[in-house]
């Protein structure tokens, strides 16, 4: 592309703005005007900041660095910043100019890690006329927008499946009652965390064996993690053992994650965060990990500062509908169609994704 681009820094195309709102100052104000916070909107009160569409960096906290556009006639918390363009910057071009930069890499603090824009403020900016500010926004909005109606198109074949789930088993159905542990050959949650210290881990080798951690069961990837031990200690520990097939679930803090670990997974144990489901070969997987999701909310919490699980006994108590095989498999293999058509637009999603990459590279780096 020919176009003259002349290059600038962030401070020359916009400057910054603070807000001094708290959130616990929203308490009982009600109106039409959205105000925002680091997980997007927190509701609607009446008044506003901003009279004109703005930019919104993440200054404080968790998703410190994280840009937003955000909507005329609204305002930000404090933990927010507004970015406001200068003349002849293209708002929109700014902001896809500023996600690519990646401002998190500005973070300083380690308690609570913020930024601020005189520390990113020269951060470099390619400049073109804004006729190609305009237009490099607009095919980027329109990818955006094409990945938005696929990602909601994905939300509703989830909902597709959970409806389906309700209205095969649990509406208005006679299919009787077991309790958990007796479609399972095993349920064992994790080891007390002094078994798994730290000075018995291993470096990886052909005789480690992985642990398992809560943000395996979270991030639904058995690829992740670094933590390993010897085989010798594996022996020790092996009631813990795990492998392709089981399923594990979240127990501590964050409660009810659902994984089951795919065919490529390595044999290891679970940490005290998890508890390991292994249920017998007559049950399908599919639908244990639907009908587990539903009674989830039943598995009872102790603990004032992070919740954990009740204990095992009570988990293995739970009341699990069990239907026939032939309508446990009708079921998966509704599931398995459904999953096709998903795939398949995730698969959009991603290339999409790429060719938005590959845009802003050509438009930003």
């Amino acid at each position: 592309m020919n176009a003259k681009i002349k290059e600038y820094t962030l401070d020359d195309v916009c400057y910054c703005e603070s807000s001094n709102i708290a959130q616990k100052d929203l308490e009982g104000n009600e109106g039409n005007y959205p105000i925002f916070g680091a997980s997007g909107l927190i509701k609607n009160v009446d008044f506003y900041k901003q009279d004109k569409e703005y930019i919104a960096v993440v200054k404080d906290g968790a998703g410190i660095g994280k840009v937003f556009i955000l909507p005329k006639n609204s305002s930000i918390i404090g933990t927010l910043q507004y970015i406001l363009p200068k003349d002849n910057t293209d708002i929109k071009y700014l902001y896809y100019a500023m996600v690519f930069m990646n401002l998190s890499k500005y973070f300083s603090g380690s308690t609570i890690p913020h930024i601020y824009f005189k520390t990113y403020k020269k951060e470099k900016i390619n400049l073109p006329t804004i006729d190609i500010q305009v237009k490099r926004a607009s095919i980027l909005s329109k990818i955006d927008e094409i990945i938005n109606k696929y990602e909601q198109l994905i939300e509703k074949h989830e909902i597709l499946i959970k409806s389906r789930f309700v209205e095969m088993f649990h509406k208005k159905q006679s299919i009787k009652s077991v309790n958990l542990e007796e479609v399972c050959s095993s349920i064992v949650r994790g080891p007390f965390g002094s078994a798994l210290k730290k000075d018995i881990f291993v470096d990886k080798d052909e005789q480690s064996i992985k642990i398992y951690e809560q943000k395996h069961a979270i991030r639904k990837d058995c690829n992740i993690g670094s933590y390993y031990i010897s085989k010798d200690t594996f022996e020790e520990l092996k009631r813990f053992k795990c492998g392709p097939g089981d399923i594990l679930m979240s127990c501590s803090g964050t409660i009810g994650e659902l994984y089951q670990l795919p065919e490529e997974a390595e044999v290891g144990i679970i940490n005290q965060a998890l508890c390991k489901f292994t249920p017998k070969k007559e049950i399908n997987s599919e639908y244990f990990l639907a009908e587990m999701n539903h009674i989830i909310g039943h598995v009872g919490t102790q603990g004032s500062s992070i919740k954990n699980i009740v204990a095992v006994s009570q988990i293995k108590k739970l009341q699990f509908l069990l239907p026939t095989d032939k309508r446990q498999t009708e079921y998966a293999c509704f599931v398995k169609q459904v999953n096709k058509s998903k795939f398949a637009i995730q698969k959009s999603i991603e290339k999409l994704e790429i060719l938005k990459k590959s845009l802003m590279q050509e438009y930003f780096g």
